[in-house]
């Protein structure tokens, strides 16, 4: 038989979902690997795609989504991040944030193109790119600066080929928030060597610390950047796979044929339930974040006299505690933690290679479940003769 794609068969399957899959095969687990809510999706909008489905909603929606969600979310994106876009014509809802990057890609890149990715990065970032015709040229965020990232090492990567840069802030796998005006620098260079920008706001409602300043906000950033936001995080609906870009006219029209080509529409009961979340977010998402914040402030100081130094993540749901001291690579210290104590996290080199020595743990379930975690997590540690660090020293 013909081979198959050289560059699918060299690619490297999700580092995330090689520990979940092994944790599911084991009894007793307690599980910080997968970055997903422990809530379940609030009741009223469950009940409204129910009702959708009740009144006979099973057909496709519009190619770019159910025109009254598409009204909506450019209300959303007005009122809570002060940014407008024409709901006709600048905003597609997708399957997922994945998706929205994807289609991002695809419209955006060459072959050969380079885009600038903020590292430790998601571990599908590289892959989208990639598979898009695109080179990932990666900058490292460093642990000493929170892993905020640096104005010079960002423009000491870029090339006559760089055509964009993919930024996620609140970060995966960090947690690590830049302010509008660490920001602000970043988008002057995008302006300055003429780059789009992909802004991953997936984190966005999950901001503890200070207020979230969406990228398109920034000065000249909107006409030249892609926000890329869903429903899976801050609205507890990971499985529904929803999620919506907003871009300039001139790059949504684009985007908008792969979605039609590749996908079609999001579905549209999914859509029903993705209004009535966007619709009552004031009832559910304020409680949800004031949970994780009472979790994080737990979790990161135990995690710290546990032995694991730890910076303190500005948003998001995860710990990224340094795990250099023990002398074990990321893959041995988590493969270690879930075979001799039940504790699943993801080694930090699933996030790039400046992500070694690090693993993340996500603080996504219970406080109860956040404790057992760290009683085991404790008793791991006592093997190794370690030195606690302060954030600064890490």
């Amino acid at each position: 038989m013909k081979s198959l794609s050289n560059q699918v068969v060299s690619m490297k399957p999700s580092g995330i979902r090689r520990f979940f899959d092994l944790a599911q095969t084991m009894e007793n687990v307690v599980s910080l690997g997968v970055g997903e809510p422990d809530f379940i999706t609030p009741w009223n909008v469950r009940e409204a795609s129910y009702a959708a489905l009740e009144q006979g909603y099973t057909a496709y929606s519009a190619n770019a989504g159910l025109l009254e969600l598409r009204q909506e979310i450019s209300h959303y994106m007005k009122q809570r991040f002060d940014v407008a876009y024409d709901p006709a014509t600048e905003l597609i809802v997708t399957t997922g944030a994945s998706q929205a990057l994807d289609i991002a890609f695809r419209a955006l890149l060459n072959p050969g193109d380079e885009v600038i990715v903020v590292e430790p990065a998601f571990v599908s970032y590289g892959p989208l790119i990639e598979m898009a015709g695109g080179t990932v040229v990666p900058v490292a965020c460093r642990p000493e600066s929170g892993f905020r990232l640096s104005r010079e090492d960002v423009e000491a990567a870029i090339t006559e080929r760089t055509k964009a840069m993919l930024l996620c802030f609140p970060s995966n796998p960090t947690g690590a928030t830049m302010t509008g005006e660490e920001l602000a620098d970043i988008a002057e260079l995008a302006t300055k060597h003429d780059l789009w920008v992909v802004s991953d706001e997936i984190y966005a409602e999950l901001s503890y610390d200070e207020p979230f300043t969406s990228f398109a906000t920034l000065h000249d950033m909107r006409e030249r950047t892609i926000v890329v936001n869903g429903f899976s995080k801050a609205f507890a609906m990971t499985g529904w796979r929803l999620g919506f870009t907003c871009a300039p006219e001139v790059v949504t029209r684009e985007m908008l044929k792969v979605h039609q080509y590749g996908m079609m529409c999001a579905p549209t009961l999914v859509q029903f339930g993705g209004l009535e979340a966007l619709r009552s977010r004031e009832q559910h998402v304020p409680k949800m974040v004031k949970s994780y914040r009472q979790r994080r402030n737990y979790f990161i100081q135990a995690l710290n006299d546990a032995g694991l130094p730890t910076h303190m993540p500005g948003g998001a749901f995860y710990a990224f505690p340094s795990i250099r001291h023990t002398g074990l690579s990321s893959e041995e210290f988590a493969e270690r933690l879930l075979l001799e104590e039940r504790v699943a996290v993801v080694p930090g080199n699933a996030f790039g290679a400046s992500g070694e020595g690090f693993v993340r743990a996500s603080y996504a379930t219970s406080i109860e479940q956040l404790q057992e975690a760290i009683r085991r997590i404790d008793r791991f540690m006592s093997q190794f003769e370690v030195t606690v660090t302060t954030d600064s020293q890490q």
